[in-house]
């Protein structure tokens, strides 16, 4: 039996026990787009316009700690979605066994591109949040956003054993590398900084949205998966997008030569851990005909980084 990903409707929902648990009245909800593991409504409300996300793929706990992690970076200052606590005080909700948050709106829009001109100011945000002081978000997990000992070992069952072959050599020479490299402080760590985690607010600044994959790890390998995120043309590296993102950063939070000389590597492991996903989700967790074949897209994308600067 082939396995689908399950996510919530409309129709699944109890508005009226929405309604009572956060006291809203006249409430309706509309889908928004996006999301890989939860499902999101704009709600609107006699009480204003807000995001109720359900928490497909979390437990009660698991919920919990990403609402602390949001919270604690909302009170950092950091330009993103405020939780909106239930009418008993809890960040957390449960609707039919389901986790739920509701979180406030953030007017502006999404783009499938960052034009140009937003591409700095990427760079910036991204280095204002490694520059927050860790102690201040609790719990927060380790390196998460790498590919664990059980991910590794699923590689060699891998149906495709070119792409197998050619991932498991990859993320050795990546590692390889890295390994020489001296050890470096870790930060917090967003790990998806891609389009569809930002709102272009109508002052022309950007928001941060989803800490699903924040942890403590590496600012290299964070600004790697930006530049894969945001400067991808085409399965290709456009280095002028890239120059534009890493300008934006160094100008906030200044990195030095070697850290650049290091950077197509951690970009090089950003690429493999989505190729990884990308293959793993779509043709091992849930086949996706439609799908099966995306993960392809990485290949292209780490031959391109070999003329960028090593």
């Amino acid at each position: 039996m082939i396995k689908v990903a399950t996510y919530t409707t409309v129709a699944d929902l109890d508005l009226a026990g929405i309604s009572a648990l956060y006291s809203l009245t006249g409430l309706a909800l509309e889908p928004l787009a996006g999301g890989a593991a939860n499902s999101s409504f704009r709600a609107t409300s006699d009480q204003g316009t807000h995001v109720l996300t359900i928490l497909d793929n979390h437990d009660h706990a698991s919920a919990l700690r990403l609402a602390e992690h949001t919270e604690a970076l909302f009170s950092l200052g950091l330009p993103t979605v405020e939780i909106v606590r239930n009418a008993a005080g809890d960040s957390v909700s449960l609707l039919d066994g389901k986790p739920i948050l509701l979180k406030s709106w953030i007017p502006g829009r999404s783009v499938d591109e960052l034009p140009p001109d937003l591409l700095p100011a990427a760079g910036a945000l991204l280095a204002r949040l490694h520059m927050l002081p860790t102690d201040r978000v609790p719990q927060l997990p380790a390196g998460t956003r790498r590919l664990s000992p059980a991910h590794e070992a699923a590689i060699v069952d891998f149906p495709d054993r070119e792409f197998a072959a050619w991932l498991t050599a990859r993320l050795a020479a990546v590692r390889d590398r890295e390994a020489g490299l001296p050890p470096r402080a870790q930060v917090i760590s967003h790990g998806d900084v891609f389009t569809d985690n930002l709102v272009v607010r109508p002052t022309g600044d950007l928001a941060l949205l989803d800490w699903e994959t924040v942890s403590l790890d590496s600012d290299l390998l964070d600004l790697g998966m930006t530049l894969l995120g945001l400067a991808n043309a085409g399965g290709r590296l456009d280095a002028g997008r890239a120059a534009l993102i890493v300008d934006g950063y160094t100008k906030t939070r200044p990195l030095t030569p070697a850290d650049l000389a290091a950077l197509p590597d951690h970009t090089e492991h950003a690429a493999l851990i989505i190729a990884f996903h990308r293959y793993h989700r779509h043709n091992i967790r849930f086949p996706n005909p439609a799908k099966a074949v995306i993960h392809r897209e990485m290949i292209a994308f780490v031959d391109s980084l070999e003329g960028a600067g090593r």
